[in-house]
């Protein structure tokens, strides 16, 4: 199947139809917001980070006139209020807003679509409510693994040397737990200059890590704060889930299709995970981009993610 089509880009720009602030509890209220069909098959988006949030070119990996495309902020990021909260934040709170959102909207079940971290709170969902679920397009695997966490704070050094010594030098620490107890404690410093910089850091390092070439390896801007802090909180719970969880409860979800676009040059996360995920899933299918890294909108990635929506129409 030839995925990589130099025609196949995302649709055209479109704007929210619905949108509002839902109250989920534990002083959280989350951005959401509609856009597409109406009267469409329900799609959600589930954005990576955690803490990344949500961008209008979310909308465009789908066809508006087939898809009622459901995107929202997850708590503590982006539009949904408080900014950058850790309190009452983890996997398991995340299901339940997703499923509180579902039932606001009156969706009966939908595609579920996410990347990176997105595709683990994806397969956390699915397996909890698999009944609701129609289908999943994933990119970029991550399933929350002590390795995984360990090759994001150490292992990336291998490749970029120079992104990981920066990363390490601002808190000048080099081992995995001593960088995560650093960054930790200058992200919730309550000094701006000290949590902005600790933020601006980690997502420098994230985001030159995440392209296969080069491109603007500035953060800017106020989401920074809440990816690292996100993350951080995150990675220092394990991602609420116990080790090998997503794999082993595989059997919840495998009977439904999954469409997963992976980067052959995914160094945040690694081919070998996606890999396994679908040598496991017997309703998945795996698309390995030659010439893309992590992020959602290289060139191969895109095509192909746009390609998985338009296949489980």
């Amino acid at each position: 199947m030839d995925v990589h089509r130099p025609d196949k880009d995302l649709y055209p720009a479109l704007d929210a139809h619905a949108s509002g602030m839902l109250d989920v509890g534990d002083g959280h209220a989350l951005y959401w917001e509609e856009s597409g069909n109406p009267e469409g098959a329900p799609v959600v988006f589930l954005h990576g980070g955690p803490g990344a949030g949500c961008s209008p070119l979310h909308r465009r990996f789908f066809n508006p006139a087939h898809y009622r495309i459901v995107l929202f902020d997850q708590r503590g990021c982006g539009r949904s209020t408080p900014f950058g909260s850790t309190v009452a934040n983890t996997t398991d709170h995340l299901i339940a807003d997703i499923e509180t959102l579902r039932r606001h909207l009156t969706v009966e079940s939908w595609l579920v679509f996410g990347g990176s971290w997105g595709a683990t709170l994806a397969i956390a969902y699915g397996q909890a409510h698999p009944d609701r679920c129609r289908g999943f397009v994933l990119r970029g695997v991550f399933l929350g693994t002590h390795d995984e966490m360990d090759w994001f704070l150490t292992g990336m050094r291998r490749f970029f040397p120079e992104a990981w010594q920066a990363f390490a030098d601002h808190v000048e620490e080099r081992s995995g737990p001593a960088l995560l107890a650093a960054y930790s404690q200058r992200l919730h410093d309550p000094s701006p200059s000290v949590h902005r910089a600790a933020a601006e850091a980690w997502a420098r390092y994230e985001t030159a890590c995440s392209r296969l070439l080069p491109g603007n390896l500035e953060p800017g801007g106020g989401w920074a704060l809440a990816l690292a802090r996100l993350e951080v909180h995150f990675f220092a719970h394990h991602m609420f889930l116990t080790e090998g969880q997503l794999m082993a409860n595989l059997d919840r979800i495998a009977h439904l299709p999954a469409l997963i676009v992976q980067g052959r040059y995914d160094v945040i996360c690694p081919p070998v995970t996606a890999t396994a995920l679908a040598n496991k899933w017997s309703g998945a299918e795996l698309s390995m981009i030659p010439d893309a890294g992590h992020a959602a909108l290289e060139p191969g990635v895109r095509a192909a993610l746009v390609h998985a929506t338009d296949q489980l129409r």
